[in-house]
């Protein structure tokens, strides 16, 4: 997490990184690989399938749906300038782990009275139940049990600024996870930016030309128009 500085007010804005992502399976479920991983971690399973399509060992493997028209090689890089700056993304992740909470804190129940003759039983979740019908508790129930820890899909998450030198992406808005964990992306499906005239989508992913210099690139940012997105609520 990061922060920039629009009009003298600081909004933070999550910093995203896509090093050593390539495709593994070029079927209709593209599946990119990230990261490094030793092989003494990894299942036989998993190394086998790395080394038959002459791939480095992988840390994560993920599938996602395309079109006909849009299957990879197999080995090709997918970097930073697979996003355009300005468009609006899906990032799925898990988020953190609470451990076992009350439902206040769970479900932002009200809790019982504070005062006029409460004892002991100030942030209880109250009656869960009926009379004796139905005679039970219904299934899903909200009540206190283990929080966090699940995967969630945070949608609409709109794309600042993007640096290929390192990889690195910074986007506006909420991020599951803890620092340093891994998070999906893919294009926004309530926010499609292939229905934004203005972007300059690269389909099916950037491909680097030849002679290219990565070291040399400019980051590139959003435009940020004749109103500023960062002052605008949400």
């Amino acid at each position: 997490m990061t922060g920039l500085w629009t009009n003298g007010a600081r909004i933070p804005t999550p910093l995203l990184m896509t090093t050593c992502t390539q495709v593994v399976d070029p079927g209709k479920k593209g599946s990119p690989s990230q990261g490094q991983k030793k092989e003494k971690h990894l299942t036989k399973p998993e190394v086998g399938h790395f080394r038959a399509q002459g791939i480095p060992l992988k840390r994560k493997l993920k599938e996602f749906p395309v079109t006909e028209d849009a299957l990879l090689p197999v080995g090709t890089p997918i970097t930073v300038r697979h996003f355009v700056p300005g468009q609006h993304v899906d990032v799925i992740g898990i988020t953190r782990g609470k451990g076992f909470q009350g439902g206040m804190k769970r479900w932002g129940f009200k809790g019982m009275p504070a005062s006029h003759g409460t004892s002991l039983t100030h942030r209880n979740i109250g009656s869960t139940g009926q009379r004796d019908a139905p005679g039970k508790v219904f299934k899903g129930k909200k009540m206190p049990g283990h929080m966090g820890a699940a995967q969630r899909t945070v949608k609409n998450v709109w794309v600042y600024k993007i640096e290929p030198t390192r990889n690195l992406m910074w986007v506006k808005g909420q991020v599951p996870g803890a620092e340093g964990n891994f998070v999906f992306i893919k294009d926004a499906v309530y926010k499609d930016p292939k229905k934004d005239k203005s972007l300059l989508l690269p389909f099916p992913t950037y491909f680097v030309p030849e002679g290219e210099e990565t070291d040399q690139l400019e980051p590139l940012a959003a435009d940020m128009g004749d109103v500023d997105p960062f002052m605008v609520a949400d």
